[in-house]
């Protein structure tokens, strides 16, 4: 029988050959052919920027006196054609600038990214909808506004099933929608707790995002980008529990679930803790330390954990930079433009904002999420 396999006369032994060789060929071709995808689009991502997430282009915004001198300056870039005269119809143009652009990604990337760009919409679109279910819950009317600037269809259509029901019809509506059993339990509660919706739709929109099937060796970046996300988002929360004075146990349901730097018993060592400057002191040995522990004076005088939550984001920005170096031939510099494009609008909305109620730039500035030096 061997001889035969082994006869170079057999047409089995070139059909093992064969076989052999096509299979070696598919898995060393299968992470080019991933690279091959991401080309185009990442070069397109790195040559166009996020020039409005830099300190020094900010302070040129900032210079602005009045809302047409910032319209203008900022139509002078490339990829900003900015319309309105109000401040109203600046912001609207802003979030069609936003959307315009993840359109373009969609465009120029795989297929097999197009539920990353929805689920980022998504999370995008979740604040709109905890505003709309805490107004239906206070029996108030959500503004037609607030429909209008959700992202996706799918949203404003939920947006406005919420705002035509009747309160006791909620509980079905996002059932309907597919929001988890939790979320129900919260909201079918006498006294519902507005912080703890938060954090379980916040929960459920990391739970869409850890489903979500990217292309092959970009798994390990997406998992980052959401360990990240969590992190930063169970150490908001902490802070804005303990500023509410939550009690500790109430604080450990808060939380989205283990991030990359801070496990689960690390998170409720972090909700027994008392006060909001030791809270910062147990995060030492963490990336979240040391931009962090600058802030504690100001804190100190404003009493406010604001200061913390942006220099989070400030952070977030920077480690976002880092899985961006780390995997530059695949989801890296997508993740990074689009995360940096989010906190662009989100600045020129801030600015237009204040330069619109006759803010100074020092008043102006602090508000603002940069991307830190390495």
């Amino acid at each position: 029988m061997f001889e035969m396999i082994f006869d170079p006369n057999s047409p089995v032994i070139w059909i093992l050959i064969i076989s052999i060789l096509a299979s070696t060929i598919a898995i060393i071709s299968r992470p080019f052919s991933t690279y091959v995808k991401f080309v185009y689009p990442n070069a397109k991502f790195e040559a166009m920027g996020n020039p409005f997430i830099l300190e020094s282009e900010l302070t040129k915004l900032l210079e602005n006196k009045d809302l047409e001198d910032f319209k203008e300056k900022l139509n002078q870039t490339k990829d900003y054609k900015v319309s309105g005269n109000s401040i109203k119809d600046i912001q609207k143009s802003l979030d069609e600038i936003f959307i315009k652009s993840v359109n373009m990604m969609k465009k120029d990337s795989s297929k097999k990214m197009n539920m990353f760009y929805d689920t980022y919409l998504e999370k995008i679109d979740s604040y709109l909808i905890k505003y709309a279910i805490k107004h239906k819950i206070q029996d108030k009317k959500v503004e037609k506004e607030i429909i209008d600037n959700a992202f996706l269809s799918k949203t404003k259509k939920l947006l406005g099933g919420i705002n035509s029901s009747d309160k006791k019809e909620l509980a079905n509506i996002l059932i309907k929608y597919g929001y988890s059993k939790e979320i129900i339990n919260i909201i079918s509660e006498d006294d519902v707790d507005f912080l703890r919706l938060d954090t379980e739709i916040d929960r459920y929109i990391v739970t869409k995002f850890r489903e979500i099937k990217v292309p092959y060796r970009c798994n390990e970046a997406k998992k980052r980008f959401i360990d990240t996300y969590i992190d930063t988002n169970n150490i908001k929360y902490i802070l804005r529990a303990k500023q509410l004075n939550y009690d500790p146990e109430s604080i450990k349901q808060f939380s989205l679930g283990e991030g990359r730097e801070i496990a689960r018993w690390k998170y409720n060592e972090m909700a027994q803790i008392e006060s909001i400057p030791q809270v910062i002191s147990s995060l030492e040995g963490t990336s979240y330390f040391e931009p962090l522990k600058n802030s504690i004076e100001i804190f100190h005088k404003e009493k406010s954990v604001q200061i913390f939550e942006n220099e989070l984001e400030n952070n977030f920005l920077k480690i976002v930079r880092n899985i961006s170096t780390q995997n530059y031939a695949t989801i890296g510099p997508t993740i990074r433009f689009i995360v940096s494009k989010e906190f662009e609008i989100k600045n020129l909305k801030i600015i237009g904002k204040g330069i619109d109620e006759g803010l100074s730039p020092d008043l102006i500035k602090p508000l603002l999420i940069k991307e830190t030096k390495a």
